[in-house]
């Protein structure tokens, strides 16, 4: 690759997800507000955020291209985030029971030399099982999914919470959809499976 690859993330799981490409990469973690503007939709959010990810991190990288994703969860149009603690993570998985939950997973490539955009938005599909109070302090206990929204990991024994998971890459719902990428950066010049390492 004559360009440097970069993740704007600091996110473990994208990091994970990314090296399924077996592309060289470097992550730098963007600061930003990711408070979402009034009267914005999800995927209105998620596309400000993942593009203003890669926007930032280009500040200082000038010739690179540049990963910014970001993922915003909805349940009867309501966002829902990390819960961050136990008490959070069981009010959510309480309020999610029996329910479909939407993750709108916002990715953009951003071509820092060129100063050139790719973006789009790929959503993911998940239903909720009807959970028991038990079956939600048994989960908990043993996965801690504290800092993911929705409250569970569907790589994890979170999968015996759902009832199906719909979507076109199930790399969307860990936050980076990894088909588009592919494309993107075709568009870019880079085939990932000649630009691959063993």
């Amino acid at each position: 690759m004559k360009q440097s690859l970069i993740l704007a993330s600091s996110s473990r799981y994208r990091r994970e997800v990314l090296q399924k490409l077996h592309l060289p990469f470097t992550c730098l973690s963007p600061e930003i507000d990711e408070t979402p503007w009034p009267n914005e939709s999800p995927e209105q959010t998620a596309l400000r955020l993942a593009e203003a990810k890669a926007r930032k991190v280009a500040e200082t990288q000038p010739d690179a291209l540049i990963i910014g994703c970001d993922q915003v969860a909805t349940v009867d149009g309501m966002q829902i985030g990390k819960p961050g603690n136990h008490a959070n993570a069981v009010t959510q998985l309480t309020m999610l029971s029996g329910k479909e939950v939407v993750f709108h997973s916002a990715l953009c490539l951003y071509d820092s030399q060129r100063q050139h955009l790719q973006a789009t938005i790929v959503p993911y599909f998940v239903k909720f099982k009807s959970l028991s109070a038990s079956q939600i302090e048994t989960y908990l206990h043993l996965e801690q999914p504290y800092d993911c929204a929705g409250s569970a990991k569907s790589e994890g024994m979170g999968i015996a919470l759902l009832d199906y998971m719909r979507g076109d890459d199930p790399n969307a719902l860990i936050g980076l959809p990894l088909i588009a990428l592919v494309e993107m950066l075709r568009q870019a010049g880079v085939d990932v499976l000649s630009a691959s390492t063993r």
